[in-house]
């Protein structure tokens, strides 16, 4: 049998056909080592809804075929209702999912080429039901391989931050939408391709009208939220994330609140596996895993128990101007960690001063009403670190914003977890938002966003029970920031920013509300790390491995583009994003598809009602004389009480329409 650094031959099954109770078969590629059926092994599951007959074809092949060649059984099952599933996909991480997620899992445990033992591993969707499947407890589940993902559905995802509406919501939904417009692959499921089609086209939903109706953590929410009961997970986890990306969180929360063995693993990267990612070095990650299931799927001693829980890229100097980053691995045995301690400053005009050893600053009031302009630099809540999704040098946004700084710093300053702002403040409406940013200036002034984070003022006491604010009375709030880790050099200074509206990152609130800070009740809190004299160097998490992919042709590139634009006659400024997927062949499957993508999000004269987001996808399939479009279009706008959707799917095979749909709904706002 292989083991550790030997490869296997493998083979691919395909296509695999898992039968649920209800009859619905799911659709599975499953990469093996061409000796499992005579020494079985561990399966490693990824179940996601991302198509793996094309979307996801490349990725699939090199990282399932990288497991099944060193001892493991890749698997890939695409979920109810997407790619060649049967079924209809209704919405994110339902009951019926992790249902056919448990069965999946005892399907594989019986098969004669698996030991029995089963690892799930997954990006995004996939690392979120890996954690959802492991509190439910099946038995076959040995540990949990778990990236870019959250604990918590409401306060840390795409949907929602901080009780404030992230646009992401929309892109997303957009996203989804998309995919949930595709048919299966005739080539896969032969004539009923239509009919499975049609199926998805009708039931599918709109999914963003379904999140707006639920704008405060209610019962939606909570259910598969694994926060709600840490304990119920008693497997160990691997979680991994990425400063560019929108989870990083988890990573900590999961370290902190776990009560079983864990790794938490946190590098530069956007949203992508750590072998794939930028900005900064990417790693052997699939490597990582490796090492993860041979110690908790195999009883192989990998020195996995004595690797610190954590482990974390440290970043030094940055530019915003560009993609790259500089930085270094630092390490943490436990967390919290007794060498990450707080430090206060507190706010005075244009100034942040260390509270130890200094006067305090006599108390004065300041106010801010901030410009739609303020977050059109921001970059995408979950970044994909792509060089145009990033966030720009802030000077550009702080124009529209309360500026604290504090003095050059005489020495490194070393930062790592969640900074915290506490305000003492009143607004002139009754729903009202603040954001805060923690930024780096270098010495020639140049601002790069180190963190934020962003508060819906009616959620100040908690996002159960919204409470509208009474206007010009002052209320005591905590604004907690993503964590982060970044050292401060010195010479540079550490800046502050406070606005009252982060858009197009977040959604602003129903009218321009104006704030005013109390400085006096004002402080910064910076989770300052004293690294330990001489620390221990650590091991090398080597370079990117992994399996060829199938043979393809490009035949477009990728385009990436963001571009912020402000017609001066009209006075309309817009924020338009493409996002368009390489066009590819398989060569194998004679298969051609693509996507493309673009995103506006516009407001014109500065007022609130004009705010405006939309979507639009275009996905294509074709084979020989079959051919398959889709366009999805979704428009959100919002009035002071309630918001506004508009969608439309239509459905082409060749160069006929043969489905059309178009929603209209609103949604009154709660508080948001």
């Amino acid at each position: 049998m292989q083991e550790g650094g030997e490869r296997a031959r493998v083979r691919v099954m395909e296509p695999v056909r898992i039968p649920m109770p209800d009859g619905c078969r799911l659709a599975a590629r499953i990469w093996l080592p061409e000796d499992a059926e005579t020494h079985p092994v561990p399966a490693i599951l990824e179940y996601i809804p991302y198509r793996t007959r094309d979307h996801k074809a490349l990725r699939d092949a090199e990282i399932h075929g990288f497991f099944a060649a060193h001892g493991y059984a890749g698997v890939r099952v695409d979920l109810r209702g997407s790619g060649d599933s049967e079924g209809i996909l209704r919405d994110e991480y339902l009951q019926q999912e992790l249902d056919d997620g448990l069965e999946i899992l005892r399907w594989l445990a019986a098969q004669p080429w698996c030991s029995g033992r089963v690892g799930l591993f997954g990006l995004s969707w996939g690392g979120f039901n890996g954690l959802q499947l492991a509190a439910l407890q099946p038995p076959q589940l040995g540990a949990v391989v778990s990236v870019c993902s959250s604990d918590d559905r409401y306060a840390d995802d795409v949907h929602y931050m901080g009780g404030c509406l992230l646009t992401d919501n929309l892109s997303w939904a957009s996203t989804m939408f998309g995919f949930n417009s595709c048919p299966p692959d005739p080539q896969v499921v032969g004539e009923c391709w239509r009919g499975m089609w049609r199926e998805r086209l009708e039931g599918s939903g709109l999914w963003i009208h379904k999140w707006l109706q639920h704008q405060r953590r209610d019962d939606y929410w909570r259910h598969a939220s694994v926060c709600e009961d840490y304990d119920a997970i008693r497997v160990p986890v691997m979680a991994v994330s990425g400063w560019a990306d929108g989870y990083s969180n988890t990573v900590f929360r999961l370290m902190r609140h776990l009560q079983v063995p864990r790794r938490g693993l946190v590098g530069p990267w956007g949203h992508k596996y750590p072998h794939m990612g930028g900005p900064g070095p990417s790693i052997d990650f699939l490597g990582e895993c490796l090492r993860w299931w041979d110690h908790w799927l195999k009883g192989i001693d990998r020195g996995v128990e004595a690797d610190p829980m954590l482990r974390i890229w440290m970043h030094d100097r940055r530019d915003p101007l560009l993609p790259d980053t500089t930085g270094e691995w630092v390490a943490e045995p436990q967390w919290p960690s007794p060498a990450v301690q707080s430090r206060g400053y507190r706010l005075a005009r244009g100034r942040l001063l260390p509270e130890q050893g200094g006067t305090p600053p006599d108390a004065e009031e300041l106010t801010i009403q901030s410009p739609l302009s303020v977050g059109l630099f921001a970059g995408k809540w979950c970044s994909y670190a792509e060089t145009t999704d990033l966030p720009s040098d802030q000077r550009l946004e702080d124009g529209g914003a309360l500026v604290f700084d504090t003095p050059p710093l005489e020495t490194d300053l070393q930062m790592l977890g969640a900074p915290e702002v506490e305000l003492e403040l009143a607004a002139d409406k009754p729903v009202a938002q603040v954001a805060v940013r923690l930024s780096d200036l270098a010495p020639d002034d140049r601002a790069t966003r180190v963190t934020f984070g962003i508060l819906n003022l009616t959620h100040r006491e908690g996002h159960e029970t919204p409470r509208e604010l009474e206007p010009g009375r002052c209320y005591r709030v905590r604004v907690r920031m993503n964590e982060v880790a970044q050292r401060f050099r010195a010479g540079h200074r550490v800046r502050l920013s406070v606005s009252s509206s982060y858009w197009p990152l977040a959604w602003p609130a129903p009218e321009p509300a104006r704030l005013t800070l109390c400085t006096g009740g004002c402080r910064l809190l910076l989770p300052q790390r004293d690294a330990p004299k001489g620390e221990a160097p650590l091991r090398d998490l080597g370079q990117a491995r992994r399996a060829p992919a199938p043979v393809h042709t490009l035949l477009a590139p990728a385009h990436r583009e963001w571009q912020v634009m402000h017609n001066l006659a009209t006075n309309q400024v817009a924020l338009e994003v493409v996002n368009n997927d390489p066009t590819l062949r398989l060569e194998d499957i004679h298969l051609t598809f693509g996507r493309r993508v673009q995103e506006r999000y516009s407001y014109s004269n500065g007022r609130y009602e004009t705010v405006r987001g939309e979507v639009v996808h275009e996905r294509d399939f074709s084979r020989g004389d079959w051919s398959v479009h889709t366009i999805t279009r979704t428009v959100l706008t919002s009035t002071r009480t309630h918001f506004s959707i508009r969608a439309t799917l239509d459905a082409y095979e060749g160069d006929v329409r043969v489905f059309s749909r178009t929603w209209d709904e609103t949604v009154p706002r709660d508080g948001i």
